[in-house]
């Protein structure tokens, strides 16, 4: 029985090879990253609902209360310059809460009127199926316009399915996406090592991007609050609650104050 001689490779394929081998490592790393700053941005998303349902909101409701009262007594004393633009001032600030807290009437609001916001689950499975969609899809992965668009919307749609933990809509979108004519690439080594060079190039730009973006939201104020309240629970506080009942009081306070703000402008 005769053996078939060993098929040589030609420079190219055994480039191609090894090309393909670091690519595989680098995309694996990248699956891993996204799957981080994806989780690190729903962590963020969850910290600052639940901020602005226990801290934001009374802010707003306390800055419209400050409003108030300053435009009871611009009313009491109209030739005042200072007492208007006090008025004016202090409502720009109320506008401005209320915008941040989410509320239309900050005045009319109740503090206990808003579900809190349901913190993230999420399964090794749910990883597992952000990690491949990560590799598949990431529009930083393309250089082609139209092909970069369509990622875009469909990586979207992955990180608000996973946000909610949805780990179905995952799984039609991966499907969507194996059905898709482009998914099936071209043909030739030299070709195919062209390719597999600027997708490294590509990944290695996206893992920059990566650590870029989440170094610069952890020097953010969200973040350092996050840590506060985190560290604050490791020792047995509950900060968030703590600043709410601060602010409880102010709310109380101001309110009493307006009352009587409002009785002195009384005839």
């Amino acid at each position: 029985m005769s053996v078939l001689p060993e098929k040589l490779l030609t420079p190219e394929e055994e480039e191609l090879q090894r090309k393909k081998a670091s690519l595989a490592d680098l995309e694996a790393q990248l699956a891993d990253r996204e799957l981080e700053l994806a989780a690190f941005l729903a962590d963020l998303v969850y910290f600052e609902k639940r901020y602005l349902q226990t801290v934001g909101r009374r802010y707003a409701i306390l800055d419209e209360l400050k409003a108030k009262i300053a435009e009871a007594r611009a009313r009491q004393n109209p030739h005042r310059q200072d007492a208007r633009d006090q008025a004016r001032q202090a409502r720009a600030k109320a506008q401005e809460s209320a915008s941040a807290a989410g509320e239309e009437n900050a005045g009319a609001t109740s503090l206990d009127d808003a579900a809190s916001p349901a913190r993230p689950k999420r399964s090794e499975s749910l990883n597992k199926l952000y990690r491949q969609a990560a590799k598949l899809l990431h529009p930083d992965l393309t250089l082609d316009g139209v092909e970069r668009e369509k990622r875009h919307r469909l990586m979207a749609e992955v990180n608000d399915a996973y946000a909610r933990g949805d780990e179905d809509r995952i799984r039609a979108i991966l499907r969507e996406w194996h059905a898709f004519p482009e998914s099936v690439q071209g043909d030739g080594p030299g070709v195919e090592l062209v390719r597999v060079i600027r997708k490294i190039a590509q990944v290695e730009k996206r893992l920059k991007t990566i650590a870029a973006d989440m170094e610069q939201r952890r020097q953010g104020e969200l973040f350092k609050l996050k840590q506060a309240v985190e560290e604050a629970q490791a020792n047995g506080r509950d900060l968030l609650k703590d600043l709410g009942e601060q602010l409880d009081a102010e709310i109380a306070r101001a309110r009493d104050e307006l009352t009587g703000a409002t009785k002195t402008g009384t005839p």
